[in-house]
């Protein structure tokens, strides 16, 4: 089949119309859009969660997970500007490796975007359990009661209806929520360090470090301490691309500008918490690590108070309850914008993965009017309030979702690298600089976040593979979908490896100890892995041996380019013949 040629300049933008909505999303929309992800429960929780593994030595953590995390998102905004199209992340590796790719990615893509929302309802329902006649929504051992499990209900209901209204009304109501919780952490940060700030803390309970795993409590504390999780959410511009109005100039500074924005407010966060925090909390806990609930050990009623709802609790503690009050009403606002917007991404990503054939039809169909995915939308919240049921507790969600949503950002360097030797020529309104050595280190850096989850983690992530995988197999027994593509196999047959590899470097690694069940009856054994047979670095090394041998194979199985005109002709269709 002879090549097909891209045009000679970029589409026009109110001609990128393939995916058949309404591109009503101005630059602000986009923008907010990836801020409010990121800006939600995580600024509520993180601080704490983090400082409860790695004490201030957190700060350390944050600033490396934000560089890793500006780097996969400046690979997002050039992939982002290419391919305006919705649900971004699960079609890049589709246009660069084909239907293998295509649907493991977008399904690590949908399971992030999916279990987000309702981690926002919970954060949520948490912190709002701290006034008296919302007390018994959530239970003393982190799980919901019957009444908060109503209130979860009813709000992801209320994400459902604000989402099928339309996307320019929602990007108006995400405006005006985002605009309020980026101001209420800037407002908590300068109260805490002007008034509130005790320096002893940083050097108190324990030292400035966790004594004898300085190190590996840095590391653990990027997947597992909520700081990864809550530096998520750039990628949103990426997944309204084909809602946006100029996506090729405003996609990219969108995705770039809310990472800076964001990493620096939860930077400063962190300074701000470890500060304000009252020594007397920390004398109660013995040591930073002593802050967090152990199961069989006896936390004081304040330490429980820091738990339920921790700068509410800061601040009341510190005589500031003009702040706790703010605190208070931002702890429904917060999460609930993050969640709305949240729904948002996974009813586009289901749209992106019916759209390249893996699910069925019916999650591409656009109402009449709101031309949005209706049944995606649905099918997203409903989902979404399952992963209420196994993972009943904020800390327990975020392990599990960071490393699907790692393993998501994993698969856009692959293609940014492929891309670039296939169709070097397309426009890029932004070019990644030295992509030749940030594409494969971005995979590496991505990879180590899924390493440093640990194998526990990493095994439910496999387990929710295979569900995928099960799903998608389904839609294509049941010929759910007529544009079902055919398996390219031969591109992206170094998926199995990866995560067969992966899963063996975790296995013997040092993170996330833990077992699996495996047989039946009396054959019933216990595969306990996270045994620190490799040790710290050699654990860190083979993980990014690994992942530089697996790049470089998927650079040279990548797509021809003539395939891969075929999946992108609705972004550039051919020339028409005069």
């Amino acid at each position: 089949m002879a090549e097909v040629t891209a045009p000679p300049g970029p589409a026009p933008d109110a001609e990128l119309n393939a995916d058949g909505m309404e591109r009503g999303v101005g630059f602000l929309g986009l923008l907010w859009a990836s801020e409010g992800s990121i800006i939600g429960s995580g600024w509520l929780f993180g601080a704490l969660t983090a400082a409860t593994i790695a004490g201030p030595s957190a700060i350390i953590a944050w600033i490396v997970a934000s560089l890793i995390v500006i780097v996969l998102a400046l690979v997002h905004a050039e992939l982002g500007g290419l391919f305006p199209v919705s649900g971004g992340t699960s079609r890049f590796p589709h246009y660069a490796f084909g239907s293998l790719a295509g649907g493991t990615f977008g399904w690590f893509s949908y399971l992030q975007a999916a279990s987000v929302a309702p981690i926002e309802v919970l954060a949520a329902i948490q912190y709002l359990s701290s006034f008296s006649w919302a007390s018994s929504w959530y239970n003393s051992n982190g799980t919901l009661s019957g009444v908060g499990i109503l209130v979860a209900v009813i709000m992801m209901f209320a994400f459902v209806v604000v989402n099928l209204i339309g996307i320019k009304w929602l990007a108006r109501v995400n405006n005006s929520l985002t605009s309020w919780k980026v101001l209420i952490p800037v407002l908590t940060i300068i109260v805490m360090l002007v008034f509130k700030f005790h320096s002893s803390n940083f050097s108190h309970g324990g030292g400035f470090f966790v004594k004898g795993a300085a190190l590996k409590s840095i590391l653990i504390a990027i997947p597992t301490g909520g700081i990864v999780f809550s530096l998520l959410g750039f990628e949103q511009a990426v997944q309204l691309g084909g809602e946006a109005r100029n996506p090729k100039k405003d996609l990219p500074r969108a995705v770039i500008l809310s990472i800076l924005i964001g990493a620096s407010i939860y930077i400063l966060v962190q300074v701000a918490f470890i500060g304000a925090l009252d020594p007397k909390l920390l004398t109660q806990g013995g040591t930073w690590t002593g802050l967090a609930p152990i199961p069989g050990h006896h936390l004081s009623p304040a330490l429980k108070a820091l738990n339920a709802a921790p700068f509410y609790s800061v601040a009341k503690v510190a005589g500031l309850l003009w702040l706790a009050f703010i605190l208070r009403i931002d702890a429904f606002i917060s999460p609930s914008g993050t969640g709305l917007i949240y729904l948002t991404s996974a009813s586009r990503i289901s749209f992106g993965l019916s759209k390249n054939g893996y699910i069925p039809q019916a999650f591409e169909r656009n109402g009449a009017r709101s031309k949005v995915p209706v049944f995606g939308i649905i099918v997203s919240a409903v989902i979404g309030l399952l992963f209420l049921l196994p993972f009943p507790s904020w800390s327990k969600l975020v392990g599990v979702v960071t490393s699907a949503s790692v393993m998501m950002y994993a698969g856009a360097p692959l293609a940014l690298g492929a891309l670039r030797m296939q169709k070097p020529d397309l426009p890029r309104p932004y070019r990644l600089p030295a992509a030749h050595i940030l594409a494969p280190l971005s995979f590496v850096l991505a990879t180590f976040i899924v390493y440093w989850a640990g194998w526990s983690t990493y095994t439910t992530l496999m387990v929710a593979m295979l569900i995928g995988y099960a799903l998608m197999f389904a839609s294509a027994a049941l010929h759910l979908n007529p544009n079902q593509p055919k398996v390219d196999w031969d591109a992206a047959i170094w998926i199995f490896p990866y995560l067969i590899g992966m899963g063996i470097i975790s296995y013997f690694g040092t993170f996330g100890s833990g077992g699996i069940i495996g047989g039946v009856g009396v054959f019933k054994t216990v595969l306990v892995g996270g045994n620190n047979d490799l040790g710290l670095y050699g654990g860190l090394i083979a993980s990014a041996v690994w992942s530089l041998i697996i790049y470089y194979t998927a650079m040279s199985r990548r797509l021809p380019s003539a395939m891969v005109d075929e999946y992108v002709r609705e972004v550039y269709p051919p020339p028409v013949a005069e």
